[in-house]
């Protein structure tokens, strides 16, 4: 009589994704997308002197509306260095979407978010990480471009022991890159964004009412009109 063995239960573990979350429209949409596409995702902000902290509450309350694996809040005080109306006392510039850099680039501050999302990946054997840059309506950032994150996504293979050793392939995902700010309203209410839960304003007041005026609150503003939708923030 020959015996059978049973089958060995297969064990699928879901793919990881570290996910950049400032709380924003953007990023948010990001986080939604990753999760729509079947990754288990983990939130990475920052606390990094940023003038619009209150930010930060806000990716607290998107995290948990989509349930992330793990969110973590990184202290990196970028106002040693400031060179920023977000991390100096430099005026918000407001009415204005006038082109080239604006005053609210901060110096690096995509390439330190990213170095920070690749390291936890490498420690959680994760291959991919999102972030919620764009390169259409967007306020000119140098490190918002695919240019930019192509180089970044080499040199990230190049400098971690995980990519050495052949074990991971570091993948930057930038699903909104293409897409114009209403595409992107459009994509949020696709995947799930609670709009209210979300922040965007560089000049909040104390009460974290967004002010309708910086560069943030007018391309958003510009994304709901676009898209012929209601932005349901209170702005001051």
């Amino acid at each position: 009589m020959i015996a059978f063995r049973p089958y060995a239960r297969i064990r699928f573990f879901p793919m990881k994704a570290v996910c950049l979350l400032s709380g924003g429209l953007d990023s948010s949409t990001c986080l939604g997308v990753a999760l729509r596409d079947g990754f288990e995702c983990y939130a990475l902000s920052f606390d990094y002197g940023q003038r619009h902290r209150i930010e930060l509450q806000a990716a607290t309350s998107v995290a948990r509306h989509f349930g992330v694996r793990e969110h973590r809040v990184v202290q990196s005080d970028l106002r040693a260095f400031g060179g920023s109306a977000l991390t100096a006392d430099i005026a918000v510039p407001k009415d204005s979407l006038e082109p080239g850099i604006p005053i609210t680039y901060v110096p690096a501050r995509n390439t330190i978010f990213l170095s920070y999302a690749m390291a936890w990946a490498e420690v959680l054997e994760c291959s991919d990480i999102f972030i919620g840059v764009n390169a259409i309506d967007y306020s000119g950032y140098p490190d918002c471009r695919p240019e930019f994150i192509a180089a970044f996504e080499q040199m990230a293979n190049l400098a971690t022991k995980a990519g050495v050793e052949g074990r991971t392939t570091l993948r930057v995902h930038t699903p909104l890159a293409k897409l114009g700010k209403a595409g992107i309203v459009k994509l949020a209410a696709e995947v799930g964004v609670d709009f209210t839960l979300t922040h965007s304003c560089y000049d909040p007041d104390q009460e974290g009412r967004p002010c309708g005026h910086c560069d943030s609150c007018l391309l958003r503003l510009k994304g709901f009109a676009e898209a012929g939708l209601r932005d349901p923030l209170l702005y001051r």
